[in-house]
């Protein structure tokens, strides 16, 4: 049983899948305050402002041994927000941001948090990663991560894909058969 339930973190819930067509607003990254993304996502959807803020769920064990859940931030620190200069004052006035940078490349971005997207509905346990390692760029080929690209990693002698927002220099994580990816040649 979650502490508190799961909270939506994107809004409009289509944010990412009606972007099929380039869209006149910019996109922005805003660094939020320590621990304030869910508060800063609770007011923007009060606003109706379109924004992203990638959630995982998190297991701790108590010292009783009884298993809680939550749900934290993939990107800590960090909110993607769709919109024009009026939209980011708006959102800056929610007192939960301390900086704010335009994307230079939306339709990248667009396409590696559909990937993120992709890859937290898998369920799979995701392992955040702060700082990309140069590594071989690869495509899933089979299961339900079919169509996912990103970089193969080695912890711990475990193959794992890394899922990437680029403009970030961020991503997430997780454990995956070799035998299941393909080698992306540019």
């Amino acid at each position: 049983m979650p502490i508190l339930p799961q909270e939506p973190d994107i809004f409009p819930q289509q944010l990412l899948s009606e972007l099929e067509t380039p869209a006149p607003d910019t996109w922005w990254l805003l660094y939020c305050l320590a621990r304030k993304e869910k508060l800063f996502s609770r007011k923007l959807r009060a606003l109706e402002i379109a924004h992203y803020c990638p959630m995982v769920k998190r297991q701790t064990r108590s010292s009783s041994g009884r298993v809680r859940s939550s749900y934290v931030p993939l990107f800590a620190g960090y909110a993607f927000l769709r919109g024009d200069e009026e939209v980011r004052y708006r959102a800056l006035q929610t007192n939960c941001v301390s900086k704010c940078l335009p994307v230079g490349d939306p339709d990248r971005l667009v396409r590696d948090l559909k990937q993120i997207q992709q890859l937290i509905a898998s369920e799979a346990p995701l392992t955040p990663e702060a700082r990309l390692n140069p590594g071989m760029r690869v495509r899933v080929r089979s299961g339900p991560l079919m169509g996912l690209e990103g970089t193969v990693l080695e912890r711990r002698g475990q193959t794992r894909l890394l899922v990437a927002v680029e403009f970030i220099q961020r991503g997430a994580s997780v454990q995956i058969g070799d035998y299941q990816l393909e080698r992306i040649d540019f």
